[in-house]
């Protein structure tokens, strides 16, 4: 029950790459035979994922994950559109992928706006508004919270940077193939990705950037991904990011409502079961396998361990921050204090998960609560 980590990878997903992994080795830059096979289908890739996000297929960039689209995105932005100015606006609940480059930029001369967010961890398009500035070059709010599951009011915000003649990206490795993403529609002008979210291959991702876009390089070195981005593709990596990408959009509504009865049932047992517990995030606006929880009078670690024991999978918050003893910034900006943002659980649920799992998740886990509890609290 840790799907936001990661997925499994589909048994689709694995024999779509195995040609790239075995004889058809070519490199995808190269002029013969193996390499036009190589280029062939790193195209048909990049067409799969345009199709999947109502993009053009060269408005596509593979990437070596979220991360790396993420950083490329701000860094890449902020420095292309210097001359017009030095001012970026973020959140303060978005993934450090997104926080750590605004921090790495606030020390080259940029300035950096982190919004505020309500209780259920949604940030206000008003001050969206408010805060951009004659000199404000990048706006780049989460399409999902990656902890609490909150979506947030993307198009919305994207209309306001648009009116205004600012670029918006947006953070969707947690929405896409788990919620309808259609860049066209949302009128996004960035948006990264991650494979190994729904099902696919991880260390492969994309950032789509809308065409007319001035996107400085993150990584120099060669001519790969049209002059924009150096190295050798990941033609495995690629191939299994476009079957995992069309896997996942086709039949989402039907898999997300399952997977959301799911939440709900989970949701729904925790409150009734245990006492002293909150829920996190937007009760209907989040995403379909999210249910994010903090207990009171507990500690989140000893809550995670004794769920392992029990052979279940979960984890506090973000899978990158998992090793940190400091609370979640998200939870923090929820403005949950200290106390309770430490006995925090994330649930994450994907469509292999069943309602036997539920109920077996619903059945331990009040004991467990109380078992950690010390005598006499709640």
């Amino acid at each position: 029950m840790d799907n936001a980590a990661t997925t499994s990878l589909k048994p689709e997903v694995l024999e779509a790459m195995m040609p790239y992994l075995t004889g058809k080795y070519g490199n995808a830059s190269t002029l013969y035979l193996e390499g036009r096979e190589a280029r062939e289908a790193v195209e048909q890739a990049r067409e799969r994922t345009a199709r999947a996000l109502g993009a053009q297929p060269e408005e596509i960039y593979f990437t070596s994950g979220g991360t790396e689209a993420d950083n490329w995105a701000i860094k890449g932005v902020a420095f292309a559109r210097r001359e017009k100015g030095n001012h970026i606006i973020t959140s303060q609940i978005e993934h450090h992928a997104v926080l750590q480059p605004c921090e790495y930029l606030e020390k080259h001369g940029f300035h950096v706006t982190y919004l505020p967010v309500d209780s259920d961890g949604l940030v206000d398009p008003g001050d969206v508004s408010r805060a951009i500035e004659q000199n404000t070059v990048l706006v780049s709010i989460m399409f999902a919270n990656n902890e609490i599951g909150t979506i947030e009011p993307v198009a919305e915000i994207a209309r306001i940077c648009r009116e205004k003649g600012v670029l918006f990206h947006t953070d969707a490795v947690q929405a896409v193939g788990h919620v309808p993403v259609d860049v066209e529609k949302l009128g996004v002008d960035l948006l990264s990705l991650s494979a190994h979210k729904f099902h696919g291959p991880k260390g492969i991702g994309a950032l789509y950037v809308r065409k007319g876009v001035r996107l400085d390089p993150f990584i120099h070195g060669g001519g790969q991904e049209r002059n924009r981005r150096a190295g050798t593709e990941n033609v495995a990596g690629i191939v299994g990011l476009g079957a995992a990408i069309e896997l996942a959009t086709s039949s989402l509504e039907e898999r997300a409502a399952r997977i959301a009865a799911l939440r709900d049932k989970l949701i729904d047992g925790v409150l009734e079961r245990v006492p002293d517990v909150k829920l996190n995030g937007h009760r209907i606006m989040r995403l379909p396998g999210n249910a994010h929880f903090c207990f009171r009078f507990i500690e989140g670690e000893s809550l995670l361990l004794n769920l392992d024991v029990k052979g279940v999978s979960a984890s506090s918050g973000s899978a990158c921050t998992s090793g940190s003893l400091e609370p979640s910034h998200v939870l923090l900006a929820l403005g949950l204090p200290h106390e309770m943002a430490q006995g925090s659980l994330r649930l994450t649920l994907d469509e292999e998960n069943t309602g036997e799992e539920v109920d077996y998740v619903l059945d331990i886990l009040p004991d467990i609560v109380k078992k950690l509890r010390p005598a006499g609290s709640g």
